[in-house]
């Protein structure tokens, strides 16, 4: 697949927050870091530093999805991440961009990145035929 370059528009200001237990979290601390863009060196973003409490919540809520996640079976896995590998796909664009504002890639590899993690993804969308043997747990 060729990928035509196009330009990137200037980034405009905006906050990274923490994604916890499915929900967008600002970020409590106070503490901030700056995220610039590596070709002019003009700060584009601010990224909030965690509080110990939500630290604590992230890895509650990590520990809560796991329990959950530890029970679908290897199919029902390798169903999610082909839904994962659709919306990648689907927005390959928009991830390309954030590698070109916030890592300092041209665009041809801002999208060539990707490729290599498309690749991961692919790969571990087939775990359910890598995992055949005798006998395997919780295949279907």
């Amino acid at each position: 697949m060729t990928i035509a370059p196009r330009p990137v528009e200037a980034p405009t200001a905006y906050h990274v927050g923490h994604f916890i237990d499915g929900q967008v979290v600002a970020g409590d601390s106070g503490r901030w870091g700056e995220v610039a863009q590596p070709a002019t060196g003009e700060i584009q973003a601010r990224v909030a530093f965690a509080s110990a409490e939500e630290v604590d919540q992230a890895a509650c809520a990590a520990r809560r999805a796991f329990e959950d996640w530890s029970q679908v079976s290897v199919v029902g896995r390798a169903a999610v991440l082909f839904r994962v590998r659709e919306l990648l796909l689907e927005h390959r664009d928009e991830l390309a961009t954030l590698l070109v504002r916030e890592h300092g890639k041209v665009w041809g590899d801002a999208q060539g990145e990707l490729t290599r993690g498309f690749e991961v993804v692919d790969f571990a969308c087939g775990i359910p035929h890598l995992l055949k043997g005798e006998y395997s747990e919780q295949v279907g």
